[in-house]
């Protein structure tokens, strides 16, 4: 006499797509634990201490929003926003449309194509703080390369980093020539990722130069695109390391971004509780804009 005797099922981790769900957990673990300690706790820190009077050293006194009340009416605060944005509008879209040219002529196959793809992207293996220390020899008054090469033109020397007019000019330089690069390599990713065949058939069809980056370049590249532009506004809005190399926030505070005003309300001015709530306010206008931008840009596309 036999009987059928029925087998629970396997537990869900005992089978083979449970199996791949604990190797890619494990996988993401080191990264989830770094942005854990790194950088949720740090703002999550900066939080609790933007509600205290603190100096760094001894104990925290409990202000609650005294800060943030401070810098609703903190006229250096509003102004190194300004100056934020002053140098977001001019680099984000320079840096968008040149990284695309360079993109779009790298592509095209050229003799030596290779070559200057390397070229373009060197400069961003090089640190930020590394490349700044070089351009500020380069930018010196009147001594410095630049000035050397305009003085051939019979250019007299210019102040780069000693003037108003100049100082923020040459921190947009520097931050593009070591930014370029890399949203080449993303625009160049993305421009082999488009068929072929889409410009083979426009050709037939008659299309131009312009026509077909007009209407299958750009529209394919839309989510690149999104990409680079959110990075590019993201790391212009915290910018700090060229310029504290280069200016340290002058000439005349001409270059104080707001990350450079917080550094110097926490570590010259020890008040790190009003720092605290500066940072708050900085991470909060760079979440509302992310947002908006993504927003505007899933619209345009369901358009």
């Amino acid at each position: 006499m036999s009987s059928a005797v029925g087998t629970a099922p396997p537990r869900w981790w005992r089978t083979r797509r449970g199996e791949q769900r604990l190797v890619g957990y494990a996988f993401l673990l080191p990264d989830l634990l770094g942005l854990a300690v790194f950088v949720a706790l740090p703002i999550l820190g900066a939080f609790y201490i933007s509600f205290h009077d603190w100096t760094g050293i001894g104990a925290r006194e409990w202000t609650g929003t005294a800060n943030y009340e401070t810098l609703l009416h903190d006229q250096a605060f509003r102004d190194s926003l300004k100056i934020t944005a002053v140098y977001t509008v001019t680099f984000v879209p320079l840096l968008f449309v040149l990284s695309l040219a360079l993109a779009l002529l790298v592509n095209r196959g050229l003799a030596l194509s290779g070559f200057f793809r390397s070229a373009y992207f060197a400069p961003f293996m090089v640190s930020l703080v590394v490349a700044s220390v070089v351009w500020g020899f380069m930018l010196q008054d009147p001594g410095g390369v630049l000035n050397a090469v305009l003085g051939l033109f019979g250019i007299d020397p210019q102040p780069w980093l000693g003037s108003t007019r100049l100082a923020m000019v040459s921190v947009i330089l520097v931050t593009l020539w070591q930014g370029v690069g890399y949203s080449m390599i993303i625009f160049l990713t993305g421009l082999q990722d488009i068929p072929k065949v889409y410009y083979e058939a426009a050709v037939v069809d008659g299309a131009g130069a312009w026509r077909r980056f007009r209407g299958i370049t750009l529209p394919l590249l839309r989510p690149t695109s999104v990409f680079v532009l959110l990075i590019t506004f993201i790391s212009a809005l915290q910018l700090f390391d060229p310029i504290y190399v280069l200016t340290q926030g002058g000439p005349a505070g001409a270059t104080r971004t707001t990350v450079v005003y917080i550094y110097e309300t926490a570590f010259q001015f020890l008040q790190l509780g009003y720092a605290s709530a500066l940072s708050v306010a900085l991470f909060v206008i760079i979440l509302v804009f992310s947002l908006l931008q993504l927003r505007i840009f899933r619209h345009e596309s369901y358009d």
